[in-house]
């Protein structure tokens, strides 16, 4: 005999198997969220690593700028206040060729001859040779070289080159040679140069002045 089964056995296994479907549905569904999980974990990752990679490259790229500015702004010190420097170095020029350089032969002549004076040696012979110097520039110059042979005691010639050195008029010593030494008296070869300048306003007609009495007292002297 074959009995049928009862209407609560059935609901039983149909309850079962939607169970094991929702269970089934759930786990893949859950599987599926854990999955998402650690994809997004993997990109966090990544993204991390190339921010700290690109944070990097940043400070050192910073790093590089800040090395080439420093080294820019010390390479702009010396250019700074250029302009103010040669203003600065024109003036100094020109002052030194107004005060130091003489404007006519003459000048040197009897600065030497004063010099010699003071001191109390003997210029016994003087050749004087002239060449230009920065022709055609606002710099323009005549080199006055002299070839001075002196006597005197050792005392008042040494006494002599240093008036030379600190004279108002510049005198470079190109060379001294002693030439002898005779009763205490000393022998001197001296070679000097000097610069003559353009004379300026007044200083033409004193110029023409002095050569002209240079030429009354004292010859030999170059034009």
């Amino acid at each position: 005999m074959i009995v049928a089964p009862s209407r609560t056995t059935e609901n039983l296994q149909s309850w079962k198997e939607r169970t094991r479907e929702q269970l089934t549905l759930l786990n893949l569904h859950y599987a599926g969220v854990a999955l998402l999980v650690l994809v997004n974990l993997y990109l966090l990752m990544q993204l991390a690593f190339a921010w700290q990679t690109a944070t990097g490259q940043n400070a050192g790229a910073m790093a590089q700028q800040r090395s080439a500015m420093q080294a820019a702004e010390t390479a702009a010190k010396p250019l700074q206040g250029l302009d103010g420097k040669l203003k600065l170095a024109a003036e100094d020029a020109d002052t030194f060729y107004a005060r130091r350089l003489p404007y006519a032969d003459s000048q040197v002549v009897a600065e030497l001859g004063a010099l010699a004076k003071k001191q109390g040696v003997k210029l016994t012979r003087v050749q004087y040779a002239a060449a230009p110097v920065l022709q055609g520039s606002a710099g323009a110059l005549t080199e006055l070289r002299m070839d001075a042979s002196l006597n005197g005691d050792y005392r008042p010639l040494v006494m002599f080159l240093n008036g030379l050195e600190r004279d108002k008029l510049f005198f470079l010593i190109g060379g001294v040679t002693l030439t002898g030494q005779q009763s205490g008296a000393v022998g001197l070869r001296l070679r000097l140069t000097t610069y003559l300048r353009p004379a300026v306003g007044k200083e033409v007609t004193e110029k023409a002045a002095l050569d002209n009495a240079s030429d009354a007292s004292n010859g030999g002297a170059p034009r």
